[in-house]
């Protein structure tokens, strides 16, 4: 079953957040003092959210990545990852973490069904690192990717939000991650998600992006792969490895958007700066699987052409990425 928006987009992807919890405090994720968290009285079970994943692939989801916070800190993950993958239907479960704690689960995540692993990394630099996560272990993280190599994982990605004056400087060595080894390493635009007056300074667009990688590798343009995502890949000449860039401030990739989300307190959203959202709980609770299905339909007729980040900058609307699954 085929699922379309209103500017024909195929929507088959589910970005699921299971926590607003997280282990680390991220600069562009959470302010410095921190957010309310969710009542645990809020956050859907395991099992409702099972309900949810199994009404979005049957009206045409194919893949579903969870998320957090941190997903892995929630206690009960793995069995929830185990079940969810036997989802009929279901193509791909994909899981984005931080990586902390991938020493100890890599191998139970791979058991459970994950294919493929997304891992945050913004500085290969401990003392960089630790400023951007405001107190994060880096060896745990450089652990876990280790880990989920000798686990089996073949598709492992490493995202890095590129911050001018932060860790752009860094850009050549993360690219390097690919010449011996089969990552995906994805440079994705610094965004204004929270108040910040001086986020456009801070914005390295992905053309200035290319620009530095280019001072010392050759690059060879890559074509996507089926759900691959937005972002934009190319390959260092005899590398074993991508890089990606991904750039949702200066040159939107909506066009080709195909995914909703839900949080973990059961609001689906079209679009991570929409607006509008639509709260599945009732549907959940009243035990209407068709209701659930028609309002996540609806969620996708919402969907706007283009998202809204320049506007809600300057509204100083904040988007606190923990709480909406990045």
């Amino acid at each position: 079953m085929a699922l379309y928006d209103p500017f024909g987009r195929s929507i088959n992807y589910l970005r699921l957040s299971v926590t607003d919890r997280c282990n680390l405090r991220c600069i562009y994720c959470m302010p410095a003092a921190g957010v309310h968290a969710i009542k645990h009285a809020d956050v859907l079970s395991f099992e409702e959210l099972l309900t949810v994943s199994r009404a979005a692939v049957a009206i045409g989801v194919e893949k579903i990545r969870v998320t957090g916070g941190e997903p892995l800190v929630r206690k009960g993950i793995i069995p929830f990852l185990a079940e969810l993958a036997t989802t009929p239907g279901l193509k791909r479960l994909v899981l984005t973490t931080n990586g902390i704690l991938l020493p100890e689960m890599a191998a139970e995540l791979r058991c459970a069904g994950v294919e493929s692993l997304n891992i945050s990394l913004d500085s290969l630099q401990p003392d960089t690192f630790d400023s951007i996560t405001r107190g994060g272990n880096i060896l745990k993280v450089f652990e876990g990717i280790k880990a989920a190599e000798e686990a089996g994982f073949k598709r492992i990605k490493i995202n890095m939000v590129v911050i001018r004056g932060v860790n752009d400087h860094e850009v050549a060595d993360f690219a390097a991650l690919t010449l011996k080894r089969p990552y995906h390493v994805r440079f994705i635009e610094y965004m204004p998600t929270l108040r910040d007056d001086s986020w456009k300074a801070r914005t390295i667009s992905g053309s200035e992006i290319l620009g530095k990688l280019a001072l010392r590798y050759t690059l060879q343009p890559e074509s996507k792969a089926a759900m691959d995502g937005p972002a934009s890949y190319y390959r260092i000449a005899g590398a074993a490895g991508r890089v990606g860039v991904i750039t949702p401030v200066s040159c939107h990739f909506c066009n080709e958007c195909n995914r909703i989300r839900v949080t973990s307190t059961g609001i689906a959203k079209s679009c991570l700066f929409a607006t509008e959202t639509h709260d599945l709980k009732p549907y959940i609770h009243a035990g209407d699987d068709q209701a659930l299905r028609d309002a996540l339909r609806y969620v996708v007729t919402t969907k706007p052409e283009h998202h809204a980040i320049a506007e809600r900058a300057q509204k100083n609307i904040t988007l606190p990425m923990s709480q909406v699954g990045g």
